[in-house]
Parts: structure tokens; C-alpha cells; sequence
């Protein structure tokens, strides 16, 4: 992945600015481990942009796959330590969401 500046906020913008890295860590913390549960997401992914975010976010370390025990033709996903570290910054932002936005679901904030 090319970065734009060595600013650390502009750094973490290149990963986070679009919406669906967040999202993905979302789930991933709600629990969804398999890419037709991303899918499933009421903000409704298209699958090959799915598969360029899972892939992104596992070359910059966030997440890992591994073949699923339960399936083995199914690959699973999962935050590494760095992406748990990341996840801190999604749950700061859904909770200015839920300080600052009517209407948002309380739930996804505090299960973060």
C-alpha cells in the first residue's frame, strides 16, 4: 500500500478513509468470521470490494485468515493484535456517534 505523507493522521486516513475497513473491524468484533457474513451486512458490500479490504487489511497486519476447522473449503477471519488495537479507534468513533448522531443503534457501540 502506498501512503500520501509520513503525518501519522494522514497515514491512518490512507487505511481508514473509506467506509468499509471500518465496517469490516465492525463485524469482525461483533463476531463474523466468514466473508458471506460480511456480505450479510445491512450496508451491503459488493463482494469484490469485500475481497480487496479483507485482502488490504491482512497485508497491513490488522487481520488474519486461516482455513475454518468446522469447514475446511471455508476461510475465516480474525483482528490480530494490531487490528484489537484498531478497534479501540472504531469504538471511539460509534461513541461520538452515539454522543453526536440521532437515530444510531446503541448496541454496536457498546459491543465493540
Amino acid at each position: 500500500m502506498e501512503f500520501r505523507s509520513t503525518c501519522p493522521i494522514a497515514r491512518t486516513l490512507d487505511i481508514v478513509g473509506d467506509k468499509w475497513t471500518l465496517l469490516i473491524i465492525r463485524d469482525l468484533s461483533l463476531g463474523k468470521t466468514h466473508f458471506d457474513e460480511f456480505l450479510g451486512s445491512r450496508e451491503g458490500i459488493a463482494p469484490n470490494i469485500l475481497a480487496n479490504r479483507l485482502q488490504t487489511l491482512s497485508a497491513l497486519g490488522l487481520i488474519a485468515k486461516s482455513i475454518s476447522p468446522a469447514d475446511r473449503r471455508r476461510v475465516q477471519y480474525r483482528l490480530t493484535q494490531r487490528g484489537e488495537d484498531f478497534r479501540s479507534l472504531a469504538k471511539l468513533l460509534a461513541q461520538w456517534g452515539m454522543a453526536h448522531m440521532p437515530g444510531v443503534e446503541r448496541t454496536t457501540a457498546e459491543q465493540l
